[in-house]
């Protein structure tokens, strides 16, 4: 199983919608869970975008801080967790298709200092005790500074990245970056432009490993909480979401085995693995 962080850049290239896409899509065997944390240090949407603000803010990454300081910190860490099973067209689901929401104000991001090391230790423990997936939304900023840990212990990065000029024009600073912290990177493209796959490669020099349709309308049930039209779950977007999510789980296995990492076990007796 995996840890797979999705990270953006500028030019609106759709992050978290695509992080949703593939969690309430995600192949789960019986017994696995998919878990999406929201990572962005800018600020998490999906309290107030599909969950339109009807949780408030008792969830989040926030709350993590304190149980941090206090040794608290795995039993809160699954206090904090949104079953969204149910949002997938309202089938009856057991509890495995979790969201850890993200910070609700960029400034909370500032005592967030020592809990994303012990994050990546928690997903790493979750992935390798459970065979829980884990999925980081990092959002335009989440790769880089403090949080920037969470994408150098993932099993892979993933660029989202739309094939317009603009948006290429951006990523290609981005993806150079990435690839000097984290090694080898890849991307999974939002079809809105005019430029195929193989030319966003010639362009970004790493490998286009899914794509997802540009689709306006599906995409805002996931990003806004609109209503859901009937068979959603059968839509483009949702059925290319489940199709690049085994794309990303055997890019990430390849990259495990050629690189032969250590498993990652969380050490110290306070963060262990799934429940």
């Amino acid at each position: 199983m995996a840890v797979i962080a999705l990270a953006g850049c500028s030019g609106a290239p759709g992050v978290t919608t695509s992080a949703l896409a593939l969690l309430l899509s995600w192949p789960l065997e019986a017994g696995r869970r998919m878990i999406l944390a929201e990572c962005d240090p800018d600020g998490g949407a999906v309290l107030h975008g599909l969950l339109q603000g009807t949780l408030g803010d008792r969830y989040g990454l926030r709350n993590l801080s304190v149980a941090a300081r206090k040794g608290e910190f795995s039993d809160a860490f699954w206090r904090q967790l949104i079953d969204l099973s149910g949002e997938d067209g309202g089938k009856e689901s057991p509890r495995d298709r979790l969201l850890l929401p993200g910070v609700t104000d960029p400034a909370q991001s500032a005592s967030l200092g020592s809990v994303w090391k012990i994050l990546a230790q928690m997903f790493h423990g979750i992935e390798a005790e459970s065979d829980h997936d884990v999925l980081i939304d990092l959002g335009r900023s989440g790769a880089y500074g403090p949080s920037g840990v969470l994408a150098e212990q993932a099993d892979a990065v993933f660029v989202v990245v739309r094939n317009t000029l603009r948006c290429l024009q951006a990523a290609e600073g981005r993806v150079r970056a990435l690839e000097e912290r984290v090694g080898d990177v890849s991307v999974l493209v939002i079809n809105e432009g005019p430029y195929p796959a193989g030319e966003v490669q010639r362009v970004l020099q790493v490998p286009v490993v899914a794509t997802l349709p540009y689709a306006p309308k599906d995409a805002r049930v996931l990003s806004d909480g609109m209503e859901q039209p009937r068979h959603f779950t059968k839509s483009p977007l949702m059925k290319a979401a489940r199709t690049s999510s085994t794309l990303l789980v055997q890019r990430a296995a390849l990259r495990r085995a050629r690189l032969d990492p250590r498993v990652v076990h969380a050490t110290g007796g306070e963060v262990t693995g799934a429940r």
